[in-house]
């Protein structure tokens, strides 16, 4: 079984800066390429949320309440807080309901936060809002009724905080939220007619209106943005994005042991961060046993001798990717790939969380592609996603197989192999500093690396390409 080499080593002067900058909900920015007027495409959000799941039981006593057996509250000031009144150290999370880095950060971290140093009563989190209605104009309405809720108690409000973050994508993009707003709000606990007298209250848009003049106040303009206050000293530190774990736990411990964290972009700008084997210049040569994966396992197609490489971190459940590869690349072939401008390698980023048949997907096409077919059945994958993402998976699977002439016993192993899998997270964790969002492209050139996220528009991504390919041409000369 074929699994990605661990060599690492230097030489391309990869600017992961600029990938850790562009780590949540704001205009993207792509170095030296004017950032596309369309925030919608550059902040994809997944497809499809996980089932509503019911709300976690509360307790209660006289002087507290919890959730999950987190304690809850509101702080001195009337904010909503999870954790212990006493905690050393708050951390005051600026967040928009519809940003989907917001959604990955509370689906996918803040449950391992929870159980690290919320529990144990070492941090307390407070929640203040910060929508951002020049991306996500359902933002101040999912803020308001979260507000509305809060109103009726905080118990009813993390859960309704909760219930808009997993239902995000049922409600984001609809032209009036409100109805949906109804039924979550019910779901959390509150009462109806209290919630719908609630929403006509001008002092509760005041209050969201308020939060977000506060976070502005720091500095912030994405999010989640988060400011970390020591209770003793007083000191605060600001970490901007959806973080990994690590990043937290990293900022928790030295917090705890008296020091001042160190801000992971800084850190990476002064060379601190590792060259990802998969960013080297010198693992993309094809592997002499494995035509059409490079060296560091990936599949790719194009110049491997191109001025310019573009690394596309991708989810086949994705809508977005399945826009982009239908839409935007065939025109991308046609004027970059197929004339040897461009050299473009696949890496797997299935987000199980939001697309539960993600990673089979990623797996299958991984063991296609160790039959020789892997952008055939990237191809037909994202065409027929209506026919297999759901309860005729392996039916469609079967015939996509069979279409393709693969060999099924190989096929069959291949995927039952712990190995294959274990490809497929090796991309998802290699990617998992960065991306924030699918698809999501590197863009590597002249010993440097730039980040275009999100499913741009084809003469958008022609325009950024045009122009780094002019700036690679240039430095050649």
């Amino acid at each position: 079984m074929y699994s990605h080499p661990i060599s690492r080593g230097k030489g391309v002067l990869f600017l992961i800066a600029l990938l850790l900058l562009i780590a949540g909900c704001q205009a993207p920015i792509v170095p030296g390429v004017q950032a596309p007027a369309a925030p919608a495409a550059a902040s994809p959000a997944p497809s499809a949320a996980p089932p509503t799941e019911a709300a976690p039981e509360a307790t209660n006593s006289a002087d507290t309440e919890s959730v999950d057996g987190i304690p809850v509250g509101f702080t001195a000031e009337g904010y909503p807080y999870r954790g212990s009144p006493d905690a050393p150290v708050t951390v005051y999370e600026y967040s928009d309901y519809q940003c989907p880095f917001c959604q990955r950060h509370v689906l996918q971290t803040e449950p391992a936060l929870a159980s690290s140093f919320v529990r144990p009563g070492q941090v307390k989190f407070v929640f203040r809002d910060f929508p951002l209605d020049s991306l996500h104009p359902n933002a101040t309405p999912a803020s308001i009724a979260a507000n509305c809720v809060m109103e009726q108690g905080i118990v009813p409000f993390w859960h309704m905080h909760d219930l808009l973050f997993r239902t995000q994508d049922e409600w984001a993009n609809l032209p009036d939220p409100a109805d949906v707003f109804v039924r979550l709000a019910g779901e959390a606990g509150a009462d109806a007619t209290l919630y719908t007298t609630c929403l006509s209250d001008s002092a509760i848009a005041e209050q969201v209106k308020t939060s977000l003049a506060e976070g502005e106040a720091l500095g912030f303009t994405g999010t989640p943005s988060f400011n970390f206050v020591v209770e003793a000293s007083g000191d605060a530190y600001q970490l901007v994005g959806a973080q990994p774990y690590d990043t937290f736990n990293n900022w928790f411990n030295t917090i705890a042991n008296g020091n001042a964290p160190v801000d992971p972009a800084a850190q990476a700008q002064q060379g601190q961060q590792e060259i990802p084997a998969w960013a080297m210049p010198e693992n993309w040569a094809d592997d002499p046993e494995h035509p059409g994966i490079n060296l560091a396992g990936d599949f790719w197609r194009g110049n491997p001798d191109a001025p310019i490489t573009v690394v596309e971190f991708s989810d086949f459940q994705c809508p977005f990717c399945q826009r982009h590869t239908l839409n935007t690349q065939p025109l991308l072939d046609e004027e970059f790939v197929d004339t040897g401008e461009v050299m473009w390698i696949f890496k797997h980023f299935p987000v199980q969380s939001t697309h539960p048949f993600a990673p089979t997907a990623a797996i299958f096409a991984q063991c296609v592609g160790e039959q020789g077919k892997f952008w055939e059945a990237h191809n037909i994958l994202f065409e027929r996603l209506s026919d297999w993402a759901g309860p005729n998976l392996e039916t469609v699977f079967g015939e996509i197989a069979a279409e393709l002439d693969v060999d099924a016993d190989q096929l069959a192993a291949c995927r039952a192999d712990p190995a294959t899998e274990q490809n497929v997270q090796n991309d998802l964790i290699e990617g998992s500093q960065f991306v924030q969002g699918t698809p999501t492209f590197v863009v590597i050139y002249n010993n440097q690396g730039r980040l275009i996220p999100g499913a741009l528009p084809a003469d958008q991504f022609s325009d950024a390409l045009n122009q780094l390919l002019a700036e690679a041409k240039g430095a050649q000369e």
